[in-house]
């Protein structure tokens, strides 16, 4: 082997070992991300979120307060008033067309003591006490009568007062608030009361009728004792 190519040999030997001089690749800008901040503007935004969440929340519960409270103040669309004042006002019209001895307080005295005397005049004739009797029983007559118109009229007033208790009690399980369900209250203690006062008035014009009775009776026995002493005269009307 001569010289030059043991160098050349080298040369290449000295090639094969040397490192490669290689370009540097360019290196990325890369953005530095703070986690703390981020972390802190999440919580903020799920504040901010659970703010807004309360918010509506508050709105919804304001608007169900006032639907209620515009419910509870809602008026009952059915009224039986008119229906109760004008059957009490029948009765009442019924009572005061009393015959004979009515319902006046400041007339009925004088009237029943001059139908109903204690006593009778000496030496009335046997037709005015014939009058007066028949004048007794018109009275008692007129009474049973009245009575009878009044029994009648309640009776009446019994059959629509059923169907007002029905209309009454299923408004007022219907009710749609306190307002609703008290007025519904108030027509059934009305429909009550109103009952209430026509047996009273009943037992008003019954009595009446009784008492009337009773008296025309007690009076026929005392005036059975002055037609006798009419008949009879003194003592002196018959010689044996």
């Amino acid at each position: 082997m001569t010289y030059l190519s043991l160098r050349a040999m080298l040369a290449v030997s000295a090639l094969a070992i040397a490192p490669i001089a290689m370009p540097k690749p360019a290196v990325a800008q890369i953005a530095v991300i703070d986690a703390a901040n981020l972390t802190q503007n999440v919580l903020t935004a799920a504040r901010e979120l659970q703010q807004i969440d309360n918010q509506i929340q508050s709105l919804q519960n304001q608007a169900t307060m006032l639907e209620n409270e515009a419910r509870n103040l809602a008026s009952l669309n059915y009224s039986s008033l008119d229906g109760v004042t004008t059957d009490l006002n029948q009765i009442s019209d019924l009572m005061n067309q009393a015959q004979g001895i009515s319902f006046d307080v400041q007339s009925v005295e004088a009237a029943f003591q001059q139908t109903y005397p204690q006593e009778y005049a000496a030496g009335m004739s046997i037709s005015q006490l014939l009058s007066a009797a028949q004048t007794r029983w018109q009275n008692s007559r007129d009474a049973f009568q009245q009575t009878m118109t009044v029994q009648s009229q309640i009776a009446q007033t019994v059959q629509t007062d059923t169907g007002k208790l029905a209309d009454l009690v299923n408004a007022s399980q219907g009710a749609v608030g306190s307002l609703q369900a008290q007025q519904a209250t108030n027509q059934l203690l009305a429909l009550s009361i109103k009952q209430q006062l026509q047996i009273q008035t009943l037992m008003a014009a019954q009595g009446r009728a009784e008492t009337l009775n009773d008296a025309d009776n007690a009076e026929a026995e005392l005036e059975g004792q002055a037609a006798l002493n009419t008949f009879l005269g003194s003592s002196n009307a018959y010689a044996p």
